[in-house]
């Protein structure tokens, strides 16, 4: 089982010190930082308080599909309402997810900066979005409090002695093989000249949106590159007969 925490242009070297506390608390140990401002830091191993075995096994990444390449399952968090749809769910929900996943393949939760969040274009590497419920309006967690509210969760869905879902027959496809595969449909489209008539040019943002709820494992990640190499071939047998 590796559930990893990734974390997207961190800003404050204190607050990764503290997320690895969090994690450590809860038995997760696997921290993958994109882009970290600052790291190692002193303020980093000093907000540990004790966590520095997770702060000197971090891994750093200057690209964030990097850091989710070999997951299967990828669970992005926001406190923002997004105008695209995702499918949400909360941390509950999220620490099940997670159990089952973990079970076949790689999964990572990924959170974003402390002033942005994440950006769309890293969500649409995620396969669900996860929100943290707060009273009222005022939704601002700190980054280190984010992280143990969701490593809470996933510690009592993998805990010994807690239900098990039942495990996914086969694993999914991982974050590496979904971006093959969206570059491969791109491909298709434009050689059979299929037009974007989503309007505002959101066509493979909505095919993203499409696959990422479906969660495809590697059988239908197979039949689907299939399906589309058989499409192109068809294209170019029939290409090669008019012109002869």
């Amino acid at each position: 089982m590796s559930i990893r925490v990734v974390l997207v242009d961190p800003n404050h070297p204190g607050n990764i010190g503290a997320v690895a506390r969090a994690m450590k608390n809860m038995g997760l140990n696997e921290l993958h930082l994109v882009r970290p401002k600052a790291f190692p830091h002193a303020e980093a191993t000093a907000r540990a308080s004790g966590a520095d075995d997770v702060l000197d096994a971090a891994r750093v990444h200057e690209e964030f599909d990097d850091a989710i390449a070999d997951c299967g399952f990828v669970v992005g968090t926001s406190a923002r309402k997004r105008h695209l749809s995702f499918d949400l769910v909360e941390p509950r929900e999220c620490g099940q997810l997670v159990a089952e996943a973990a079970q076949v393949g790689n999964v990572a939760i990924v959170f974003g900066s402390e002033k942005y969040g994440l950006l769309n274009v890293e969500l649409s590497r995620c396969q669900r979005l996860v929100t943290i419920p707060t009273a009222g309006d005022y939704a601002s967690l700190n980054l280190a409090m984010a992280v143990q509210v969701i490593a809470y969760e996933i510690m009592l869905a993998t805990r010994a002695g807690a239900p098990a879902p039942p495990p996914p027959d086969v694993p999914f496809a991982t974050a590496r093989e979904m971006e093959l595969f969206y570059e491969h449909f791109e491909r298709v489209l434009e050689e059979i000249d299929f037009r974007d008539r989503t309007g505002g040019g959101h066509l493979m943002a909505r095919i993203r949106r499409l696959f990422n709820r479906a969660r495809l494992d590697q059988n239908e990640m197979n039949i689907l590159r299939g399906v589309l190499t058989a499409v192109q071939s068809r294209r170019r047998t029939a290409g090669k007969t008019v012109s002869s």
